[in-house]
């Protein structure tokens, strides 16, 4: 493959990977949708199970069933967050990464030049 190719297939490179943080995070806030729903919608049914059968009617018991039927999707939810930010966000991470992709291509090219 020439020098002149890669210019060309570093877009394609970067396309990719964006696609791929993409459907990663859509993944992520899907799954995120349904447990959160789930959970939500099963937590009466849960509490009233876990009374009728009186002997994990422990209240103490019932709030920290409360506290994850509740606390699950919040914290989660902050996570869901962050991940979209990374996703749909510029970092200034991003640019300093470039300056360092671009300062040892440049490098490499002129070792290569260096050694022809």
């Amino acid at each position: 493959m020439t020098t002149e190719n890669k210019p060309s297939i570093s877009p394609l490179i970067r396309a990719k990977e964006r696609v791929r943080k993409l459907k990663s995070f859509y993944k992520h806030l899907t799954a995120y949708i349904l447990v959160s729903a789930m959970l939500l919608i099963l937590s009466g049914r849960v509490t009233f199970i876990l009374l009728s059968k009186e002997a994990l009617g422990n209240p103490e018991f019932l709030e920290w069933i409360n506290w994850n039927l509740f606390g699950t999707p919040i914290i989660w939810g902050i996570v869901v967050l962050i991940h979209a930010a990374s996703v749909f966000m510029n970092s200034p991470f991003k640019k300093w990464e470039e300056r360092q992709i671009q300062k040892f291509i440049k490098k490499d090219k002129e070792e290569t030049e260096r050694y022809r």
